[in-house]
């Protein structure tokens, strides 16, 4: 029949097809012709069946059907398969992310936790990509994809607000430098994401090139980690650059064909590298069949009818007097409201004080700078209370930073002495030859053993500063923004004085200048 010749030429087309298409990566400009071709085999097939012509037909119908059998499972497959700008960011993640992160483990388990962080964003863009593979450009892609990427910047809050040991100090603000680079997806030509990508490598370099002058030429392997870990950072950003410059040239890619963007969920195309779920883990199903609130109120709508009346139409309204839980309950049988158990009640959540933790206690010199870290002392982390100092060199200056409760004595000549967010403190020195600065801090004690030429006090609430008898003649004091000061000394009759410190000034314009004077209530 002319319709059997048809088929079998359509079939024989379709197996000349296959045979030059067995390569798994089949061009995306055929796979309309794919379509086309199965729905005329389709119909063809329906005509031949109405005419009564497929026992006559039957070789060919079913040689024809294997082929497009054989023809769809390619294409499914096919479907199945990473899209290339996916798998070249696997293969950019592989070569380049995880070296990195294998230095900053090296480092040490505060920048290990770093680096785990720092895969995150990089998975995080992956979603990103992964949705332009499937889904057409929006019309405003920088608003759309705003809730794609917030797991993108929640690694990247933590990786800012982290508190690493002071040694990490230019590392840290090296990487917040080249984190700058992930931008790359919000923007638009011009510049384009590849040079955008490589401008950020200036300024992570001006910290990274800090750490090669600290470590170049010593020995030993953490030298080589540091070293490393710069070179290593700035290969991520070169092969960033490359990536884009071969698959996002203009900007974030899109699939012309895809779906609307509209359909896209939040969390879609989490499966990304290093993220895929465990063999054998239950994924909670989404949609109807659920229970709780929702599968309520959606039956409840499937039941309201065209006319508005719902489930709930047509039932009478309880007064306050048959709600059996009311005090104005009247029971017809006489007997008692019910109250509610002592079981039943909510018990009361305790306010909370707002006080985050305090880190790991520090009592350590550090060569660079000259300085003493002091941070995060407590009474309960110094025996009996006291926090000792010994300081050897006049050069070395003292940091105290949010201790609790401790006494602070410092043994020594030394430079300066600077507390910061301190409170409840008490610090003991014997001479400073610079000055003694005070900021941030509630409730401070400082006392000058000796000498102290200045003392700073910026943003506190609550200072007493103890000096001695030959010091009050050449001591002098800067204050800001601070409140409750006051300073001590003894006269010559042994006696202590205590004064405040001026909180409250009288001000005019005198020949076209400011003047000051203290208030009358320091007089």
């Amino acid at each position: 029949s002319p319709f059997g010749v048809i088929f079998f030429s359509i079939g024989y087309y379709f197996r000349l097809f296959s045979y030059h298409s067995r390569p798994r990566t089949m061009s995306e400009q055929l796979k309309p012709l794919c379509g086309v071709l199965d729905g005329v085999l389709e119909r063809l097939a329906a005509i031949e069946s109405k005419l009564g012509l497929s026992s006559t037909t039957s070789t060919s119908s079913q040689s024809a059907g294997t082929t497009a059998a054989s023809t769809t499972a390619t294409s499914t497959a096919e479907n199945e398969e990473t899209h290339p700008r996916l798998t070249a960011y696997d293969a950019h993640i592989q070569g380049a992310l995880l070296p990195f992160t294998a230095t900053c483990t090296a480092l040490g388990p505060e920048m290990s936790t770093i680096g785990t962080h720092i895969q995150s964003v990089w998975l995080g863009v992956r979603i990103v990509i992964e949705l332009g593979t499937n889904y057409k450009r929006p019309s405003d892609p920088v608003t759309a994809i705003q809730p794609h990427l917030k797991p993108c910047q929640d690694a990247i809050s933590k990786i800012r607000s982290a508190r690493l040991d002071r040694k990490f100090d230019w590392h840290i603000k090296a990487i917040n430098e080249m984190l700058a680079s992930v931008s790359w997806v919000c923007v638009s030509p011009p510049p384009a994401p590849a040079n955008f990508v490589k401008d950020t490598i200036g300024a992570s370099d001006f910290w990274a090139n800090k750490i090669r002058k600290e470590y170049k030429g010593k020995a030993g392997d953490e030298a080589e980690n540091h070293i490393k870990f710069c070179d290593c950072m700035k290969g991520l950003v070169n092969d960033l650059a490359g990536y884009l410059k071969e698959y996002h040239l203009s900007g974030l890619a899109w699939n012309p064909h895809g779906r609307d963007f509209s359909e896209a969920k939040v969390g879609e195309g989490s499966g990304g590298v290093g993220s895929q779920p465990k063999a054998g883990s239950k994924v909670p199903a989404s949609g109807g069949g659920g229970s709780g609130a929702g599968a309520i109120f959606a039956e409840l709508k499937q039941k309201q009818s065209g006319d508005g009346s719902s489930a709930a139409t047509g039932l009478k309204k309880v007064s306050r007097d048959q709600q059996t839980w009311r005090k104005e309950y009247k029971n017809p049988d006489g007997a008692a409201a019910l109250q509610p158990s002592a079981a039943s009640t909510v018990p009361k959540v305790k306010p909370t004080t707002g006080e985050k933790p305090l880190g790991p206690p520090k009592c350590e010199y550090n060569d660079r700078g000259c300085k003493w870290s002091v941070e995060n002392q407590t009474k309960d982390t110094c025996e009996g209370g006291v926090c000792k100092v010994i300081v050897t060199d006049p050069k070395q200056q003292v940091y105290i930073y949010k201790c609790q409760n401790v006494t602070i004595q410092i043994i020594g000549k030394l430079k300066s002495v600077i507390l910061d967010s301190c409170t409840r403190c008490a610090v003991v020195f014997d001479t400073a030859i610079s000055a003694c600065e005070i900021v941030n801090c509630k409730s401070v004690q400082v006392q000058a053993t000796n000498l102290c030429p200045s003392f700073s006090i910026d943003k506190t609430d609550g200072c007493v500063v103890h000096l001695t008898n030959e010091a009050v003649g050449v001591t002098s004091f800067v204050t800001s923004k601070s409140s409750e000061m006051n300073v001590s000394w003894p006269d010559d009759d042994g006696e202590v004085k205590e004064a405040p410190i001026p909180e409250q000034f009288h001000h005019k314009i005198v020949n076209g200048s400011v003047t000051s004077q203290v208030s009358d209530l320091y007089h």
